[in-house]
């Protein structure tokens, strides 16, 4: 079960709209809002590379290439406890 967010999803797109809306520095932004500028930094990279503003990958692409980079991975052969023995 993965850990539960540190922040409520309403509290990051509200930051992150005021990054783009109030162009001030997300320095400045996240110390008023009591949050880490580098967790708000990489919240506005997201959201810039889900826009299409940024050469990144959309989230769900990057997912999508993790899964097929897993799926062509060779699968060692293993024995009873993981162990090939000879």
């Amino acid at each position: 079960m993965p850990a539960p967010k540190k922040y409520p999803d309403e509290l990051r797109e509200r930051a992150v709209r005021l990054v783009f809306e109030s162009n001030r520095p997300i320095a400045a932004v996240a110390r008023d809002l009591a949050i880490h500028r580098d967790g708000l930094r990489l919240w506005v990279r997201r959201a810039e590379a889900d826009a299409g503003a940024r050469g990144d990958l959309l989230n769900d692409q990057r997912a999508r290439a993790a899964e097929d980079a897993r799926a062509r991975e060779p699968k060692a052969p293993q024995g009873r406890r993981g162990v090939i023995r000879q």
